[in-house]
């Protein structure tokens, strides 16, 4: 039974007629916003990048393994107030190896006591299938050849990809609203021509003040569909002096994840998760690892943020 690769189920849901590819996983969803949500992009006022890299089912051949690097600013595009990111994704699961590429702007406006980035993303799916496959000895199983649906050889195609975005960001709290593939990319495969199906995103989080001056508490929501399953993550983590953090998550059916984090002297922010896999997955599988790192600086760094004035100078 080893000898069977578990990319098999996830190829044959691949490649149905209708596609329901569920895009990666990120337990730390929080320092992972711009992924599925292009309004994110510029509302913190900063340059942001984070990079992160997920081994999911550690212990399973072909498990999912995911890495994203993603990058936002805010700029000034003819006096609008807008923001501009960008995100490369590299997610590899069984036989299926995809690059996602895409750049988002956001437009900025003040709403209420917070901020408001209403975002557009553009960019390409780049999918690529290199098979190989182990059958059993018998006349029961099938050859793929035999299959009008499971390809032979190596596969690669690219395909435009759009995505949808609000994101409301306060003092206190945010909460964020978004779709991905909204286009419904079509992947045109010799075998078939399966497409990318519409994912729905929901997130929020807010910030408490416990009673000691250096203790927060971060309650935060995420929320995800295809249009065929729902995927909802409870979060709270407890911060120090917002320097370090650590706290839990619930994964409905899936998961119970520890996540701990500190931010370095020069702003750096470290993050780790685990992801005890509570699903019959866990029985085969040493859980899931997730390493975060996360950066976000002024772009007035360097410059004087006073100005001085002198008699001598008029």
């Amino acid at each position: 039974m080893k000898k069977i690769n578990i990319a098999f189920l996830f190829l044959v849901l691949l490649l149905q007629p209708v596609l329901s590819q569920q895009d990666p996983l990120s337990s730390q969803y929080m320092f992972n916003t711009l992924t599925y949500n292009p309004g994110v992009a510029g509302t913190s006022g900063m340059i942001c990048a984070t990079a992160l890299n997920r081994q999911q089912w550690v212990g399973f051949k072909g498990a999912p393994s995911t890495t994203v690097f993603n990058v936002s600013a805010p700029v000034s595009l003819f006096g609008i107030k807008s923001g501009v990111g960008l995100v490369v994704e590299s997610d590899n699961i069984g036989f299926d190896k995809d690059i996602n590429l895409s750049a988002s702007y956001s437009y900025l406006m003040d709403l209420g006591m917070g901020k408001l980035g209403i975002g557009l993303s553009l960019g390409m799916l780049n999918t690529t299938l290199t098979p190989t496959w182990v059958i059993p000895s018998g006349d029961t199983f099938t050859p793929a050849s035999g299959d009008p649906l499971i390809p032979e050889n190596k596969e690669s195609y690219v395909a435009f990809d759009a995505g949808l975005g609000l994101y409301y960001k306060a003092d206190k709290y945010y909460a964020s609203l978004s779709v991905t593939h909204i286009n419904g990319a079509k992947i045109k495969f010799s075998k078939g021509t399966p497409y990318v199906s519409r994912h729905y995103y929901l997130t929020g989080g807010y910030t408490l003040q416990l009673a000691n001056p250096s203790l927060e508490l971060i309650p935060s929501l995420f929320a995800f569909s295809d249009g065929k399953v729902a995927q909802i993550t409870i979060t709270s983590l407890v911060r120090y002096n917002k320097k370090v953090w650590g706290g839990v998550s619930y994964r409905a059916g899936d998961a119970l994840i520890g996540i701990v984090g500190l931010e370095l002297f020069n702003g750096i922010r470290l993050g780790y998760s685990y992801d005890f896999t509570i699903s019959d997955m866990g029985k085969g599988s040493g859980g899931s690892h997730e390493f975060m790192v996360n950066y976000c600086f002024d772009m007035s760094l360097g410059k004087s943020q006073m100005k001085y004035k002198s008699i001598r100078f008029l």
